[in-house]
């Protein structure tokens, strides 16, 4: 079975693009941004004996959903809020296709309500329109044109939820914050939820005592590029004890 992964040229994280080639997938850079990445697949996905198994596919949706199980399981019911980054939406439709099901089969006694975010260069949901050039350093929801807008955009209505977008200066705030104070590394594309958390703090738009979960399962590693570049820089030092020790203070 040959595996071929499609990106767009230079538009990748560079752990992201180590891990498909390692692998041994056929990767082929296209000039052109995710979404035009996205119709190509579309394209060649419509070819006898080729499966996409990105969130067109609906098996995709039912593996991600399971994360909402998950989130119930642990707490023993459904949060009030949940908070989610959106790019290509498939995780906000997956989790909330979750959330119904189990509260559906009696192992919640409700629904949260959902908070998605995208990054302020990139948010075509928010905007209510598609965004050509997306821009932001969070790749993964580097995303004009999101495969599962309309399931985004249903979970947001079914749930009384809501859709808002965070600038990069806000996610890397809240990227390098969980790192410090939380030992949690995740790239920037899952700090956007904690960035939208942030200023929903802020503005008061989150009850005091709710019970909040939010989605921030990418590692750090998968961007190891953004994390050098927007962290103190190793300090050199000659190879003493002297020179350490005041290098780190001591």
């Amino acid at each position: 079975m040959t595996c071929a992964v499609l990106i767009p040229s230079g538009k990748i994280a560079l752990g992201k693009l180590a891990q498909a080639l390692m692998y041994g997938s056929k990767v082929v850079a296209i000039d052109g941004n995710f979404d035009q990445a996205l119709n190509l697949v579309r394209e060649i996905g419509s070819l006898e004996g080729v499966a996409i198994v990105n969130s067109i596919n609906p098996f995709r949706i039912e593996g991600q959903k399971t994360g909402a199980f998950e989130i119930i399981d642990t707490l023993g019911d459904a949060p009030d809020f949940h908070f989610i980054p959106v790019g290509n939406a498939g995780n906000i439709t997956a989790y909330w296709k979750g959330f119904k099901e189990y509260h559906a089969a009696g192992r919640s006694s409700k629904l949260p309500r959902l908070f998605g975010w995208q990054a302020a260069g990139a948010a075509p949901i928010v905007l209510g329109k598609v965004v050509e050039k997306p821009q932001t350093l969070a790749t993964a929801i580097r995303i004009g044109n999101p495969a599962s807008w309309e399931g985004a955009v249903s979970a947001l209505k079914e749930s009384g939820g809501f859709i808002g977008s965070v600038t990069d200066e806000e996610i890397v705030a809240a990227y390098r914050l969980l790192a410090a104070e939380e030992g949690i590394f995740v790239e920037p594309a899952s700090a956007a939820p904690l960035a939208g958390l942030i200023k929903c703090v802020l503005e008061n738009k989150i009850p005091a005592g709710s019970r909040v979960t939010a989605t921030m399962t990418g590692h750090g590693l998968k961007d190891p590029d953004t994390a050098l570049k927007y962290s103190p820089q190793p300090v050199q030092t000659p190879a003493s004890k002297e020179a350490v020790l005041k290098a780190i203070g001591f």
